[in-house]
């Protein structure tokens, strides 16, 4: 296996937090592989980017030579994960839970190696286990130590309600841990409780306590709140090239090197080379071809990753669209909006009329594509769009729905 010090610079880079980094270095010179587990509930069909962080910490992890559970929490789903929650979640049924939990066994090998991923249902051990054995898992945890949360403790505070199936979610989430024996357990900064509960409980069924690794929350393509399909500021792994390409091309430059560090699987040195380089002189933007190419081509294809470039800049160099638009963003109380107000509301036309008028005659485009008809209605689907009335004026807007 690969030296210990070379393993743990890999495996700790771009992680929050490591609980303990000691205990993990020790357990990487048992020269073994380990049994590394993160949890997925199935609350949306659909992987992003942001999920996407913690698959590559697995896949490192992979390359090391140990053994990586990519656990579906079909049982915890019917709970409803409370962390960050100012409400009890809605639990899934167990139809949604099934038919989201298949879709998630066809993205995660577009990232993990099937050869070294066991797939796992955490209700394969939770299903069986009758009201005393439940009873008997609380008992290992403490309503105290459970309010020592701070989205729990809020909630107590504010005198907001607190079902006491959620005081279970952690719990059973634990006993995932003593389920599977992790060595290590890997979750996003927002998990980082339930991670160390399962340490705990762990310890109290006379297991070695488990490293906790916890990854950062990937910010979404406004460079601002954590990607979020609620939010319309995601990249999906299942999007058509041409969108995942210009969706990575539309982030800020400060933001790319955070994609980089958290998604790109070039070694540190060669990202330390490529900053060097925007640093002497070198535009960012063809920096940031790299990453939109290295991402598109690792959930299509090499040559769609680079057909998808080619048109981008077919679309925003030879078109003449500007390439540094700022990002605007439009609510719609509706599912879509129309193409009239979207102009008025960007600032490209001073009516709807003019709007109107502009669109029959063919001066109005999206992404560098004519259109016509002045009715036409865009989707409030989160997708970055440029439009553009007459030669010079232009707006990248997404249209979100409403809250």
């Amino acid at each position: 296996m690969v030296a210990v010090a070379e393993q743990l610079a890999e495996l700790v880079r771009g992680a929050e937090e490591v609980v303990l980094e000691s205990e993990l270095r020790d357990r990487l010179g048992q020269q073994r592989p380990l049994t590394v587990k993160a949890g997925f509930d199935p609350t949306a069909p659909d992987l992003h980017l942001g999920h996407t962080v913690l698959l590559n910490k697995m896949r490192q992890f992979q390359q090391f030579g140990h053994d990586v559970v990519f656990l579906i929490g079909d049982f915890t789903g019917m709970i409803g994960d409370p962390s960050g929650r100012s409400a009890t979640r809605p639990a899934l049924t167990r139809e949604e839970i099934d038919a989201n939990a298949r879709t998630y066994e066809k993205q995660v090998f577009k990232v993990l190696d099937p050869d070294r991923t066991r797939l796992e249902f955490n209700s394969k051990w939770m299903a069986p286990m009758d009201a005393a054995g439940l009873v008997t898992l609380a008992a290992r945890h403490t309503v105290a130590r459970m309010l020592e949360r701070d989205d729990f403790k809020k909630r107590y505070q504010g005198g907001q309600s607190i079902a006491i199936h959620e005081l279970l979610y952690p719990v059973v989430q634990g006993y995932d841990s003593v389920a599977l024996e992790a060595d290590v357990e890997l979750g996003g900064t927002d998990q980082t409780f339930n991670l160390l509960v399962g340490r705990q409980i762990q310890q109290s069924f006379g297991q070695a306590k488990q490293v906790v690794l916890t990854v950062p929350l990937l910010e979404g393509t406004d460079g601002v709140n954590k990607m979020s399909k609620s939010l319309g500021n995601y990249i999906g792994i299942t999007e058509p090239p041409d969108e995942m390409f210009g969706k990575l091309m539309s982030i800020s430059d400060e933001l790319m090197w955070r994609y980089f560090e958290l998604l790109s699987f070039r070694s540190l040195a060669e990202i330390d080379g490529l900053k060097r380089g925007v640093t002497e002189g070198q535009n960012p933007r063809d920096i940031k071809y790299l990453l939109a190419g290295e991402i598109v081509a690792r959930f299509h294809d090499r040559n769609e990753a680079q057909a998808a470039q080619e048109r981008f800049i077919a679309r925003h160099r030879h078109g003449e669209i500007p390439a540094d638009l700022e990002l605007g963003v439009l609510s719609s109380a509706d599912p879509q909006m129309g193409l009239p107000q979207i102009l008025r509301a960007a600032g490209l036309v001073a009516s709807a009329a003019e709007a109107i008028r502009m669109a029959r005659q063919g001066a109005v485009r999206i992404d560098g594509e004519r259109v016509g008809d002045p009715v036409t209605e865009i989707p409030a689907d989160g997708a970055v769009r440029v439009y553009q009335v007459g030669k010079r004026r232009f707006a990248r807007l997404k249209i979100v729905p409403a809250d």
